[in-house]
C-alpha cells in the first residue's frame, strides 16, 4: 500500500513539474504580452495624453487618427514599402536558392555569407546603410575622390526616393533568410518526381514552373507572413536610417505611434494607431494560422 501511494506522489510529480516550471513564463507572457495589448485597446477608447488617464472618449481618437496627414503618408508609404521588400526579398531569396541548390562548389562558404546580414540588428543596418548612402560620406563621396565627379546618388536626402532606400537596406538585411526557407523547401521536394519529370522530356524551366515552384508553396506562404509582420512593425531600421525624414518622407505607421505617444504626447492616439497595426497583422496570422492547423478533409 505504501509502495503505490509513493508511485503514486511520484507519477503526480512528474505531471506536475513541467506545469510549475512553465508557469512563470506562461504567467509573464499573459501579462506583458496580452495585457499590456488590451491595456493598450482600453487606452485607444480614452483622452490619454502624456499619461494614461481614464477618461472615456469612444471612437473619437480612431476618427481623430484618420484625420491626420501624417497618418495618411505612413500608411502610404508602408503600402510601397511593403510590397517593394516583400516582392523583391522572395524574388531574391528564391533566385539564391536556386543558385546553391545546384550544388554548386564552396555553397559551405556562401550560405554564411547570404545570412550573415540576419544576425545583425536592424539599429546596424540602418546606420550601416546611413554611411553608406549619405553623399557626404559614402558612396558618391568615395566616387568623387577616385574622380568619378560626375556621379551622383542623393535618394537619402530626397523626399521622393527616400523610402527606397529603407526598402533596400531591408532587402538587404532579409533576402538572406528567405533564401534559407526557400533553400529548406527545395531539399525537401522528392528528387524521383524530378527524375520521372527529366525522363520524360521536361525542360528545365517548366521543371521548376510545373514541379518545384509549385511545392514550394508553404515555403512562399511562409516568406509572405513574415516579411508582412516585418513590414508592419519596421521602427528601428527606419529610425537608423532617416529618423523619418526628409520631413515625414519614411514615416511609417510604427514610427507614427512612437512619435504621437512619446513624443507629441498623444497617448490615446498613438495607441489607436498600435491597434491598427496589431489589426493589420491579424489579418495576415489568423488566415495563415487557419489554413496550418484546421484539419486535412
Amino acid at each position: 500500500m505504501a509502495r503505490s501511494t509513493a508511485i503514486d506522489m511520484r507519477t503526480r510529480l512528474q505531471e506536475w513539474i513541467p506545469k510549475i516550471v512553465l508557469a512563470p513564463s506562461v504567467a509573464t507572457t499573459l501579462i506583458f504580452v496580452y495585457g499590456f495589448i488590451l491595456f493598450t485597446v482600453y487606452l485607444s477608447f480614452t483622452n490619454s495624453k502624456i499619461l494614461p488617464t481614464y477618461g472615456w472618449v469612444g471612437w473619437h481618437n480612431y476618427w481623430r487618427l484618420f484625420q491626420l496627414p501624417m497618418w495618411s503618408v505612413a500608411l502610404e508609404n508602408l503600402a510601397i514599402f511593403a510590397s517593394l521588400y516583400i516582392a523583391i526579398c522572395i524574388a531574391i531569396g528564391l533566385g539564391l536558392a536556386i543558385f546553391l541548390d545546384q550544388k554548386i562548389r564552396g555553397e559551405g562558404m556562401l550560405r554564411p555569407i547570404f545570412l550573415y546580414p540576419m544576425a545583425l540588428s536592424f539599429i546596424v543596418t540602418g546606420t550601416a546603410w546611413k554611411w553608406l548612402l549619405d553623399p557626404g560620406i559614402g558612396i558618391e563621396h568615395t566616387l568623387h575622390l577616385w574622380g568619378w565627379t560626375s556621379f551622383h546618388f542623393t535618394w537619402i536626402k530626397d523626399s521622393n526616393y527616400a523610402i527606397y532606400c529603407v526598402v533596400l537596406a531591408a532587402v538587404w538585411q532579409t533576402s538572406g533568410f528567405v533564401m534559407a526557407m526557400f533553400l529548406a523547401g527545395l531539399r525537401g521536394i522528392d528528387n524521383e518526381i524530378l527524375k520521372a519529370a527529366q525522363m520524360d522530356g521536361a525542360s528545365n524551366w517548366n521543371l521548376y514552373r510545373r514541379i518545384i515552384i509549385p511545392q514550394l508553396r508553404p515555403a512562399f506562404l511562409s516568406a509572405f507572413v513574415i516579411l508582412a509582420h516585418l513590414a508592419i512593425k519596421s521602427y528601428d531600421l527606419v529610425v537608423a536610417l532617416t529618423g523619418g525624414g526628409p520631413g515625414w518622407a519614411t514615416q511609417l505607421p510604427a514610427t507614427f505611434m512612437y512619435s504621437y505617444t512619446f513624443t507629441r504626447n498623444e497617448m490615446g492616439v498613438g495607441a489607436s494607431s498600435a491597434v491598427i497595426m496589431l489589426m493589420m497583422i491579424a489579418a495576415i496570422m489568423i488566415p495563415y494560422l487557419y489554413a496550418e492547423l484546421k484539419e486535412p478533409k
